[in-house]
């Protein structure tokens, strides 16, 4: 069984100079879960989606920024599906070479499909969720995702969240996968 968690990017970042993990980065409540009740990374594979970077693996560096995710923001993404890359050019007038999309980086999560997500949980805000719906359809269609794996949707109060983000990550049986 492959565990997939897609975690929303956070506000409270840490203010670390540079580029760090991207799960050492976010400090908001939910990622202080996944760090308490995951500590080895080995209850799931984590990714994240952030209004900058799009979907990343969380083990990927990132420097501090602050960037919301707006309702247009969100169309734009959902409308790019997973080939689109993020972050975008600086104008319309730059190459499309920068960024990474999300195609690749559930295909390196996944062993390029060898092992596709059965079980997976997408938590976070109802726009982040929204665009997240829209990139797992994506992840199917690619194979990366299972078509009948067991989806979970936490998106609830902050303090409601983090208990079933908790409780999800606890349900695996030990060293399913390891933090990506």
């Amino acid at each position: 069984m492959t565990r997939l968690l897609i975690l929303a990017c956070s506000a409270t970042k840490r203010p670390d100079p540079g580029y760090i993990p991207a799960i050492d980065r976010y400090d908001g409540p939910l990622w202080r879960t996944l760090r308490t009740a995951d500590p080895a990374g080995a209850r799931a594979k984590v990714a994240v989606l952030s209004a900058l970077h799009g979907y990343r693996a969380a083990s990927t560096p990132i420097d501090l920024y602050n960037v919301r995710l707006t309702r247009d923001l969100a169309e734009r993404m959902i409308a790019g599906g997973v080939t689109t890359r993020r972050p975008r050019p600086g104008s319309a007038s730059d190459p499309d070479t920068c960024g990474m999309h999300a195609g690749a980086e559930i295909a390196r999560l996944t062993r390029y499909g060898d092992a596709p997500v059965t079980d997976l949980a997408l938590v976070g805000g109802a726009l982040y969720v929204e665009v997240m719906h829209a990139l797992v359809r994506g992840f199917i269609e690619m194979g990366c995702v299972h078509r009948r794996a067991r989806v979970s949707v936490i998106n609830a109060s902050i303090g409601r969240m983090r208990q079933e983000l908790r409780s999800w990550l606890l349900a695996a049986d030990g060293a399913l996968g390891a933090r990506s």
